[in-house]
């Protein structure tokens, strides 16, 4: 059994389930990495503390904190995810899957880092050459680990910030510039920390219609949100008086001439994770496959013959080049054009969509009318979940597929002990603080002070360990983020990369993960809450029972 220093030892020799609560902190806080209260001078004063506080807590209180034995503080999991398993929000099977579609930005190719360096610096020299920005923002570099993908930008106060699925913004990640704003000015811009969702952007995350937020789903909005901060930074720093919407639209006019006038298309680093034994595996089963990119042809065939072969057309039975999405999912106007391999565009009109040409805009329901490819037989792939997911699951019913690069990064750090170890004894914690809370003593209630002083040091630590100023990609401390909200309603599985289907064959179905609703029992002891107790438990834990 392990030991507790001798002073809590003698004052919990009486009273087993109190020894239980002590035994049970002192094992997370050895084990799991995280430092002793009892280890230095600080330390042992927050021992005494506890002593003190603690000889008046009741026998019954702790009876009650430890009546559902192992529940408040559940046991590390030994078993890590792997990082290439494709996840489930929808029960679907692969068997009932006849046509596979692709994207390609960040589906089928990959770029490195240095790509965002380029957009970035491209971007920034367009502010100073073309927008006649002062050429001091020459000094700024991009910083890959700066953001992450799915942050807002309040445009009218030139905020850049994390919101959860609840519209509430994490208090701790809110950046003006470069910089973090503090909790208390947060709070008083916003008038709490909620915003309206007449505030929010729209659909697809644009900023338009009187809307004051705009949200950056795209992988490629990294470096536009780089700049945004950089560019910021520097008139705050330099104290010019400037406004944030001109600020917002120029930065995203020059990130768009990057994109547009082909600049990036000159220069770019692409790679494919296991896509040619993807689409080989597929072809060879008999699947359909077509390919809906918003990409000029000659920067798809350039990408494609580096990472799949000169032969990748042969794979595809429809191939749709600059389809201008997500217009592409509703506007009914644009008709098919077919290019050459020069980009000579014909001007026939379309009556089919042949194997072996390549077909510029349209739109979906014409591709539906000449295809008759309908309904969940068809699971598409794409990065964008706005773009390329949403349309086709609430209005079409495909399939979708959500790739999520960062995943993979995420499960990673996930799988680490120091992340293990702090989830179990942030979870004990929680726990802890959710039973005693109801005991309104002053001894009481200093000690549940104190567990709430360390629950939010140690939020804020878990958050580090993804991105030191935002946290992970798919929570905040405790809520999903708006992003992760989105990734579950418009995606039925979602993925690292497209090599994660090598590990599953045409017959596999993936199941979603199910987990109790708040109100529903729990099966595991780890998720039980206080507000689960049995109804005598629950009686007993009333204040002013005798």
């Amino acid at each position: 059994m392990l030991l507790l220093p001798q002073s809590f030892s003698s004052l919990l020799k009486n009273n087993d389930y109190l020894q239980k609560l002590f035994i049970c902190c002192s094992a997370i806080h050895t084990h799991h990495g995280i430092p002793r209260y009892f280890a230095n001078r600080a330390q042992r004063r927050k021992a005494r503390f506890w002593e003190r506080n603690f000889c008046a807590v009741s026998c019954r209180h702790a009876e009650q904190v430890l009546g559902q034995q192992t529940a408040l503080i559940p046991e590390i999991s030994k078993n890590s995810v792997n990082p290439n398993t494709i996840f489930a929000n929808n029960e679907m099977s692969l068997d009932n899957i006849e046509i596979y579609g692709f994207d390609y930005d960040y589906t089928l190719a990959f770029y490195s880092r240095r790509l965002h360096t380029l957009i970035f610096n491209i971007a920034r020299d367009i502010l100073i050459q073309e927008h006649r920005y002062p050429e001091g923002l020459q000094e700024y570099e991009y910083t890959p680990d700066f953001v992450i993908r799915g942050l807002h930008y309040d445009v009218q106060k030139a905020l850049l910030m994390k919101i959860d699925a609840f519209h509430y913004i994490q208090l701790g990640t809110v950046y003006r510039g470069l910089h973090p704003v503090p909790d208390k000015e947060v709070i008083a811009m916003y008038d709490g920390s909620h915003v309206p969702l007449e505030n929010m952007s729209d659909f697809y995350g644009k900023s338009s219609h009187g809307h004051t937020m705009k949200q950056y789903m795209d992988i490629f909005s990294l470096p536009e949100m780089n700049l945004l901060c950089c560019v910021n930074d520097y008139f705050m720093k330099h104290n010019i008086d400037y406004e944030p919407v001109h600020l917002y639209k120029d930065v995203k006019a020059a990130i768009g001439d990057v994109h547009v006038k082909g600049i990036l298309y000159r220069n770019y680093i692409s790679y494919g994770e296991q896509t040619h034994a993807v689409l080989k595996k597929l072809y060879e089963d008999g699947k359909k496959m077509f390919l809906i990119t918003n990409s000029p042809f000659d920067f798809v065939d350039r990408g494609m013959n580096y990472i799949v072969g000169t032969e990748w057309r042969e794979l595809f039975d429809i191939v749709i080049v600059q389809a201008d999405k997500p217009g592409f999912f509703n506007d009914r106007r644009k008709p098919f054009r077919r290019v050459t391999d020069k980009g000579v565009l014909h001007w026939d009109r379309i009556h089919k969509l042949e194997k072996g040409n390549i077909y510029k805009q349209g739109n979906l329901y014409e591709f539906l009318r000449l295809t008759g490819w309908r309904g969940s037989k068809v699971l598409y792939f794409g990065d964008h979940i706005y773009s390329d997911l949403a349309d086709l699951t609430l209005k079409h019913g495909w399939r979708t597929g959500a790739i999520i690069p960062e995943l993979r990064k995420e499960v990673k750090i996930m799988n680490t002990k120091e992340y293990v170890h702090l989830m179990t004894w942030l979870q004990g914690l929680t726990g802890l603080i959710e039973h005693m809370q109801v005991h309104r003593d002053p001894a009481s209630q200093a000690v549940v002070q104190e567990w709430i002083k360390e629950r939010e040091a140690m939020r804020s630590q878990t958050k580090n360990i993804f991105n030191a100023q935002f946290g992970s990609l798919f929570r905040t401390y405790h809520n999903p983020t708006y992003f992760s909200r989105r990734l579950s309603r418009f995606a039925d599985i979602y993925m690292a990369s497209l090599s994660c289907l090598l590990n599953y064959d045409f017959q596999h179905t993936f199941f979603p993960r199910r987990t109790p609703l708040q109100h529903e029992s729990p099966f595991w002891p780890e998720q039980t809450s206080a507000g689960q107790l049995s109804q005598s438990a629950y009686a007993d834990t009333q204040p002013g029972k005798p």
